[in-house]
């Protein structure tokens, strides 16, 4: 059951399982960019502990890794901006299982994932293309050891860090309830977002930020085979500061607000190649008209629905529909609340008579003011198995 791979791989929907074909994916790490190259440890389907009978199973892995949009960094943002090199990267995940779907038809599943950014140089893009060197984040093995417990920075990182935690440490608590009435299967589920510990611990904003979701899987139905719809919600971020303040300057207050989530003042954004590494109805810096390396607008609400069927032996299907309304950040509002709809229309063959081979063709539409408007389409032929 213990795993280790070593690459670059894509890992959709962990540590909390969703389908991978209808979701939009997690709010930490989701489907939306090339995967981090990285060594990770896991255990990747739930193990069940011994002496419970079954009824209490875990899963989770660690792993390190290293960022590899050097590049890309450099010859995307405009002289006058920042950018990183060489940043590194942390995650780690802890999944338990309440239940035995033999015994009793439901199960109850929650757990913590957690994922950083870390050591790495930031650099600023001069008039000439020439870069300068303004901060060097530690990469020693005590850096690796606050990335696994995060921990306040030392002398040798910005006060920022000295007063929080050393590198960007982001994370969701993870919840599901699975629901087994004969062949059907109803599974609800809730990814709470924090990026500092107020939210973590659920000091504000409870219930207001996060992404739920509902799966149903229906039985001997050929038209839906499976539904999914999600609700996301990144608006709130603990409120908006209301006063312009540095961190410490009041200790016998707690203050906690802006949360500006997906951003962050050293490493940009929580991106890779411009694309964002979380849910994608947020979008990444790749679509930033003026080649900042940050969220443009990170305060968002959001509808998703998945449709997928199999009317026949060799015909399937999936849709996925998705609508977004856009206010900004806090620190920089859009001039006015926008909209996007974005759409996706596939149709997959799969003959009996060339075992293994299939086609698809699919159609994709995004329609706003947001990131406007664009038509994209994608023709597959896959053979799996061996070729000859």
């Amino acid at each position: 059951m213990l795993t280790l791979s070593i690459g670059s791989k894509e890992r959709p929907g962990f540590p909390l399982t969703k389908n991978t074909a209808l979701s939009s994916g997690m709010m930490v790490e989701g489907p939306n960019t090339q995967p981090i190259p990285q060594i990770r440890g896991e255990i990747k389907e739930f193990l069940n502990v011994p002496g419970t009978k079954g009824w209490l199973a875990f899963k989770g892995h660690i792993a390190y890794g290293s960022f590899t949009d050097n590049g890309w960094q450099k010859d995307f943002v405009q002289p006058g901006q920042y950018f990183t090199k060489d940043v590194l990267y942390h995650s780690k995940s802890l999944m338990l299982r309440l239940g035995n779907k033999e015994k009793l038809p439901l199960e109850f599943e929650f757990g913590l994932l957690m994922a950083s950014q870390f050591g790495g140089d930031q650099y600023l893009k001069l008039e000439d293309g020439s870069t300068e060197n303004v901060l060097d984040m530690p990469d020693n093995l005590k850096a690796y050891w606050k990335a696994f417990f995060p921990q306040t920075g030392g002398s040798d990182t910005p006060e920022g860090e000295q007063v929080n935690v050393e590198g960007n440490m982001l994370g969701s608590w993870n919840f599901a309830l699975n629901y087994y009435l004969g062949q059907w299967e109803f599974r609800a589920y809730l990814e709470h977002y924090f990026e500092d510990t107020s939210q973590m611990f659920w000091e504000y904003g409870r219930w207001k930020d996060g992404q739920i979701g509902l799966e149903i899987t229906f039985p001997k139905n050929r038209w839906i085979t499976s539904a999914v719809w999600e609700g996301l919600c990144t608006k709130d971020q603990a409120g908006p500061l209301l006063f312009d303040s540095f961190w410490g300057q009041f200790p016998e207050y707690q203050i906690s607000a802006d949360d500006n989530y997906y951003n962050h003042y050293i490493y940009g954004g929580w991106q890779h190649q411009g694309m964002g590494m979380g849910n994608p109805l947020l979008p990444g810096p790749a679509y930033n008209a003026d080649h900042s390396i940050s969220f443009r607008s990170n305060r968002v609400r959001a509808h998703h629905l998945g449709i997928s069927g199999q009317p026949s032996s060799e015909w399937g299907y999936r849709m996925l529909i998705s609508f977004a309304r856009h206010w900004g950040t806090y620190d920089i509002p859009l001039d006015q609340q926008r909209k996007q709809f974005s759409s996706l229309y596939e149709a997959t063959y799969t003959p009996k008579w060339a075992k293994g081979w299939s086609a698809s063709a699919a159609l994709g539409l995004d329609r706003g003011n947001y990131l406007g408007n664009s038509t994209g389409g994608m023709l597959t032929i896959r053979k799996t198995g061996v070729i000859f």
